[in-house]
């Protein structure tokens, strides 16, 4: 039934992914100094903080892959469309936060002027627009969750709340919850392959009981 092996190994990689979101985004929150930017940028465990948060993205793709093999079936095509609006958002603000981390510290240092000067036109568009997009994205991921009845209500619901507080993921700590929906998918995934695993077993053993039950009783 879930014969790849993104499928079958869905849950670890979605709990480390959503793991990962939330710990680098903790980091980063831990170093942050909003009084006075130029030192926090320029901060090497800040800067560190970013790097790895930025990186978080690509596991969260990745996640969102082997999260929708699990139900794309029972999806239908508004889950196939959820997850083309997940891609694009993820997508969008992880590359975002790929500029936050390694081209804001150069910036800053070499124009700091840029900290103050009116942000306006096709800049305004992007930033914005990636938050948008990534809002979107995974709280159409989670009702498409929702329709397809694979996953517990309560999770998809979760990864509903989780995409629409990221519309702000783009600063601590509010890629947190998304994350810690990801990491209950992913525990719940782990689980449920388990009980699969143990089932076949079970079945055999209890096919086979009757027959030695009648072998032990005939006369």
């Amino acid at each position: 039934m879930h014969g790849t092996p993104l499928s079958r190994h869905a849950g670890p990689i979605v709990l480390v992914a959503g793991a990962f979101i939330v710990i680098t985004h903790l980091a980063q929150l831990s170093t942050v100094n909003r009084g006075d930017v130029p030192a926090m940028v320029a901060d090497p465990l800040f800067q560190v903080a970013s790097v790895a948060y930025a990186a978080a993205f690509a596991g969260l793709l990745i996640a969102l892959f082997a999260a929708y093999e699990r139900q794309a079936r029972e999806a239908g095509t508004f889950g196939l469309v959820a997850l083309f609006a997940a891609i694009a958002g993820t997508l969008s603000l992880g590359a975002n936060m790929w500029f936050e981390a390694f081209a804001s510290p150069w910036l800053v240092d070499v124009a700091p002027q840029i900290l103050t000067a009116e942000k306006k036109g096709i800049w305004v568009i992007g930033f914005l627009s990636s938050y948008f997009l990534f809002a979107l994205g995974w709280v159409m991921f989670g009702l498409a969750s929702l329709r397809a009845r694979v996953f517990p209500v309560r999770i998809s619901v979760a990864l509903v709340v989780g995409g629409l507080i990221g519309f702000l993921a783009a600063a601590p700590p509010w890629g947190v919850p998304l994350g810690l929906a990801l990491m209950w998918l992913g525990g719940w995934l782990i689980k449920t392959a388990r009980a699969g695993a143990t089932a076949p077993a079970s079945a055999i053993a209890l096919s086979r009981e009757p027959e030695g039950g009648l072998a032990e009783t005939a006369p």
